[in-house]
């Protein structure tokens, strides 16, 4: 497999054909990435922390902390819910670095060569959205305010099941941010997306 990275700016005619002359005519599938924006006509930031505001931390199991979130979600539009996903992949983009890798606890980023679970950083990435956005402004100011341990994967279902719930459809949706770890490239100036992606 071979990667190119090309600024947006520097993609012209001639790179085109040099990748044509690579493929060597065979089926290649070329992937660009743009970040988007949330779209606060369908649901604006402040709605997105009240939905937020409704997980029910009194229950015991995870579906049940976010049932609330989810059935209040699902009586808004399908915008509504896209618009959600979306202030959700900014938040958890925002918080995708290694300065907040760092301080997150027994899977703390300690540099290339360490162990480390990308997947348990987005669901402690989670975690911190999931407390609300007062906590989520403290550790995005203090890294050092990162939760140690502590983990909530289940946000990532609050739109698909309150997409569901609301067309009975599955949430087939591509969100503004991407939300893997590794994807914020200011918040790892010193790693390759791409290449944690495939490895």
């Amino acid at each position: 497999m071979t990667i190119h990275r090309i600024r947006l700016k520097d993609l012209d005619a001639a790179f085109i054909e040099q990748l044509r002359a690579e493929s060597k005519g065979d089926d290649v599938e070329v992937a660009i990435w743009l970040p988007g924006k949330p779209d606060p006509a369908a649901l604006p930031e402040n709605a997105f922390w009240e939905i937020i505001e409704l997980l029910d931390w009194e229950q015991g199991k995870a579906d049940e902390v976010i049932r609330p979130a989810v059935t209040h979600l699902s009586q808004l539009s399908a915008s509504a819910i896209q618009a959600f996903q979306d202030w959700l992949s900014e938040k958890l983009y925002m918080l995708d670095g290694e300065q907040y890798a760092a301080h997150c606890g027994e899977n703390a980023y300690r540099g290339p060569g360490h162990p480390f679970s990308a997947d348990e950083f987005l669901y402690a990435r989670c975690n911190v959205v999931a407390q609300g956005k007062g906590f989520f402004e403290k550790v995005l100011n203090n890294p050092e305010a990162m939760p140690k341990d502590l983990s909530f994967e289940a946000l990532l279902r609050i739109a698909s099941q309150a997409y569901k719930m609301k067309t009975g459809a599955s949430f087939d949706y591509q969100p503004a941010y991407i939300i893997e770890t590794f994807a914020n490239s200011r918040g790892w100036p010193n790693s390759n997306f791409i290449e944690n992606l495939l490895s």
